[in-house]
């Protein structure tokens, strides 16, 4: 304690023991649960901050906020409109000198000359920051014209989840309830139906004669596509493996089947089990299975001699049609989300880690790999024009990318869910927008077009909430044929909207 050690009058000792409580009351703070704890000067690091982050081909704009608590301590908050991230926590903030890190979230930052240079997220993404006198706040959703609304709707009695598949006038799609259909696509009467009798969840494969698709009993089934009769089933060995719905707090979503893909006379299916499987089209005979330790919820991709695949064990796998031995094997980190797509010779998939990978077909080495800021790429990418799109989780916007180099064209929210892959036309693009509350991000509910070329929504037709229910809108990809789009909700209603 700073005291008064000459001797003097005693006004003097007053005064010095005056002066000796101020600089107590400025040197010393209360904490509620510490008592008393010696006040930290302001780090020059504390308060906010905004700038730019991202490699060349995606750059974007970003905010953080420093604040100190109670204890002396500082934490971090992001804000960054692309990514919905309004005061998003991030944790607390290491200080080594003008170094400055949160582990968490790969945060790294280095004060130069009162300017925040550093890396950012799993791929150290370059950022640079300056002090700001505001931070980015959430906007208002704009008011965008209606559209044509729908031209028939068929209710289905359950969810879904699985898109629907369309040839020569009929739309074949499964649902949570167990029951396959085969619906008129001139007016949504029922053609026929099947009872599976358990949820499916994978877009079926229609062929002039036949229709497959897999369902959660465990079964890859094959029907006539005229009749509905069953021709065989093969038994892919996971009807005991569980999933995982949408959920507000577990994010580990399940919700995905595979759609089984034909090449000469073989189709090849992943399973729940971790499989994979070359059944004979012809007698439902298994021709081989190749194992994996992770489910395998996704399309496959025919790629010459090689089909294409990806696991939940983190990995996309490429194997010989022929023999069934493993040709090569990538580990992307996180479970894909999307299926891969074969584009301008590369493997295009996104994960949960919020990345999007170009992979080589031939070797699997990555050719370029560009964040999704902090959100699941659940969409599968569509080619068109040179270009393709792909939607997203958490991120909301549909993406347009240049294939050759992940060079972002343009970019639109769509204020939702984007998880089914895209249907793209010369002039537009379709999706089905899921909507989620409660929810930490804004998700609304639609099916909404976007304009092919400039990304600007042409039209939104909102979805309304389903009392009681987290989920509403679309989870499942549209389908077009001709002048007509077909898509089910997860209000368990098959809808045909008019397409361009």
């Amino acid at each position: 304690m700073i005291t008064a050690t000459e001797s003097g009058s005693a006004s003097r000792h007053r005064v010095v023991g005056s002066l000796s409580l101020i600089v107590l009351a400025v040197l010393f703070t209360f904490s509620p649960a510490h008592g008393q704890t010696r006040a930290v000067a302001p780090n020059p690091i504390e308060g906010k901050w905004c700038g730019v982050v991202g490699f060349p081909q995606d750059r974007e704009d970003i905010c953080f906020e420093f604040k100190r608590n109670e204890q002396g301590e500082i934490f971090g908050s992001v804000y960054q409109p692309v990514a919905n991230y309004y005061d998003t926590k991030l944790g607390k903030l290491k200080i080594d000198g003008d170094r400055y890190e949160i582990s968490g979230v790969n945060l790294s930052l280095t004060m130069h000359s009162g300017e925040l240079e550093g890396h950012y997220l799993y791929l150290q993404m370059p950022l640079s920051l300056k002090p700001a006198d505001k931070l980015p706040v959430e906007k208002a959703v704009p008011e965008f014209p209606k559209g044509p609304g729908p031209i028939w709707q068929v209710k289905l009695g359950s969810a879904i989840y699985a898109p629907a598949v369309v040839r020569d006038g009929t739309t074949y799609v499964g649902t949570t309830g167990g029951v396959f259909h085969a619906i008129s696509l001139k007016d949504g009467s029922f053609v026929w139906t099947f009872s599976a009798g358990r949820p499916m969840h994978g877009e079926p494969l229609a062929t002039e004669t036949a229709v497959f698709f897999v369902c959660d009993n465990g079964f890859l089934f094959k029907l006539d596509r005229k009749t509905g009769k069953e021709i065989w089933r093969y038994d892919l060995g996971d009807a005991r493996v569980s999933r995982i719905l949408p959920h507000p707090t577990v994010f580990e979503f399940d919700y995905k089947a595979p759609m089984p893909v034909l090449a000469d006379g073989v189709v090849y299916v992943g399973s729940g089990d971790g499989s994979f499987h070359a059944v004979n089209a012809e007698s439902g005979d298994r021709v081989w299975r190749f194992a994996t330790p992770g489910k395998i919820r996704m399309d496959a991709v025919i790629d010459g001699p090689r089909v294409i695949f990806s696991s939940f064990d983190n990995s996309v796998y490429a194997i010989d049609r022929q023999t069934g031995h493993q040709v090569w094997k990538r580990d992307t980190r996180r479970p894909s989300d999307g299926s891969p797509a074969l584009i301008d010779g590369k493997v295009i998939i996104g994960n949960h880690g919020s990345i999007l990978d170009a992979i080589n077909p031939v070797n699997g080495e990555f050719v370029w790999r560009v964040p999704f800021w902090g959100s699941a790429v659940a969409s599968t990418a569509v080619p068109y024009g040179g270009l393709f799109y792909i939607g997203a989780s958490d991120l909301r916007r549909v993406t347009c990318f240049d294939p050759k180099d992940g060079r972002v064209v343009w970019r639109t929210d769509v204020y939702g869910w984007e998880w089914g892959r895209p249907a793209v036309t010369g002039d537009f693009i379709y999706v089905g927008v899921g909507g989620v509350n409660p929810y930490p991000i804004r998700h609304l509910g639609s099916m909404t077009a976007l304009d092919r070329k400039t990304g600007k929504i042409s039209w939104r037709w909102p979805m309304p909430e389903l009392p009681g229910v987290l989920v509403y809108g679309f989870a499942s990809a549209p389908v077009i044929e001709g002048h007509m789009l077909v898509i089910g909700g997860v209000d368990g209603t098959l809808y045909a909207f008019p397409a361009q």
